[in-house]
């Protein structure tokens, strides 16, 4: 793999808790896109829609859902990533799973359970960041309401937790996406970084409107690719030259704050 990063945005207008239907449909969606891209990126709980009713639509790590991102990965040639509805010892997960071609995967348990919709009641919370590899890049993972939590998503440089892409899965509703716009190209910007946002469209089985606004963002802020509210897949290509050309031109991050985190993700100052 070169330095430069190929990654597929897929806008999907979600079944509501309904996975096969949810599966199908992404299948289509992503056929044409086989060897196109290094990383393919799906929406917030892509399989359900954004469900607080776990028990019933919530899969094993060897269900139905994972295995196909398994097999739909091997074929697409790419990583696939997008979150599940995960039942593991009794206890219900909005897992982010990042899957390789080879089957292997990483895994992040969504940590910032958004209380307003009920999901801090019906889900865990995570307590891990992740950093994977994807090449020369590294990519730290996140979903939907961590978005709002710069302190947990900062680019911390020297360190195992340093990233050139930082990566949100979302089911971010249509009165909000203003804030969802807004704080994409915050977290490009502060964290000298591209960031991701893959968003959904359509209504949900709540009502909730949702306008997808699914884009890439460079460290300036600028679009990768055009923003839109329709369901679609678009592929922006990153360049990894351009970004450390720009880190060693402009080190803002030289002169960041220092802190470490508590076990809840209270902010200590050190010193």
């Amino acid at each position: 793999m070169s330095d430069a990063l190929r990654v597929t945005l897929v806008q999907a207008d979600l079944a509501w808790e309904d996975a096969a239907a949810n599966r199908r449909q992404l299948e289509r969606l992503l056929e044409p896109h086989e060897g196109r891209s290094d990383l393919v990126v799906l929406p917030e709980m892509f399989a359900t829609g954004f469900s607080m009713s776990p028990e019933k639509v919530a899969e094993p790590m060897n269900g139905p859902s994972f295995e196909w991102m398994r097999n739909t990965a091997g074929r697409l040639g790419a990583v696939l990533a997008g979150s599940l509805a995960i039942e593991e010892g009794g206890r219900y997960f909005n897992r982010f799973i990042w899957m390789r071609p080879d089957g292997s995967y990483e895994t992040y348990d969504k940590r910032h359970l958004f209380r307003l919709a009920g999901e801090d009641a019906s889900y865990e919370p995570g307590e891990a960041k992740l950093i994977v590899q994807l090449g020369a890049w590294r990519v730290c993972p996140m979903v939907c309401y961590d978005l709002r939590f710069p302190v947990w998503s900062r680019n911390l440089f020297g360190t195992d937790s340093a990233y050139e892409v930082l990566l949100y899965v979302a089911n971010w509703p249509a009165p909000r996406h203003n804030a969802w716009q807004t704080l994409l190209r915050a977290r490009a910007i502060e964290n000298l970084s591209y960031c991701i946002g893959v968003n959904r469209v359509g209504t949900d089985g709540k009502g909730l409107r949702y306008r997808g606004g699914s884009v890439a963002i460079d460290f300036l802020g600028r679009e990768l690719t055009p923003e839109s509210e329709e369901q679609g897949v678009a592929t922006a290509t990153l360049d990894l030259a351009a970004l450390e050309e720009f880190r060693r031109k402009f080190p803002f991050h030289v002169d960041a704050d220092e802190f470490t985190l508590g076990r809840m993700g209270s902010p200590r100052a050190r010193g």
